[in-house]
């Protein structure tokens, strides 16, 4: 089964938001998350899918990724788990590069070594590492960067 790759809509919110909390639960175990399920899904409702460049990946199951851009910086990228190696976060990373063909910034969590090696996989490189008082999780954090 393929996923086709989408700009969002206003009814693909709760959807990609459900795909970000398993995906953050089953990829994070360690990480407390700060907002609970319902802010997240407000969240999406409210702000990344109507004020951000959100894409997603649908399926016949329905939505099965999400990837949010904001300017030159990956803000978001996550698989439902069981679509995880098929192929949709290279897409994903593909459609970023052509969106910001000058280069893109992310960050990713320290403890997640499957992001680090997917993301250095597609030339992207680790530029700074931080102890985690700059985001919500307070949770060490790495800063990748990849430039064509």
């Amino acid at each position: 089964m393929t996923a086709v790759l989408r700009r969002a809509e206003a009814a693909d919110a709760r959807p990609a938001a459900d795909v970000w909390l398993r995906s953050f639960a089953a990829a994070l175990p360690t990480v407390i998350r700060p907002r609970t399920d319902d802010e997240v899904r407000t969240y999406f409702r409210e702000v990344v899918v109507p004020l951000r460049e959100t894409w997603v990946a649908e399926s016949a199951d329905g939505v099965v990724g999400v990837m949010v851009l904001s300017g030159a910086e990956l803000s978001q990228l996550y698989l439902h788990p069981d679509w995880r190696g098929r192929g949709i976060g290279d897409r994903f990373v593909a459609l970023a590069k052509e969106r910001s063909p000058q280069g893109l910034t992310l960050w990713t969590f320290q403890v997640n070594s499957p992001a680090h090696r997917f993301y250095e996989r597609h030339g992207f490189v680790a530029v700074e590492r931080t102890n985690g008082s700059g985001n919500e999780e307070q949770e060490p954090d790495v800063r990748y960067v990849w430039r064509p």
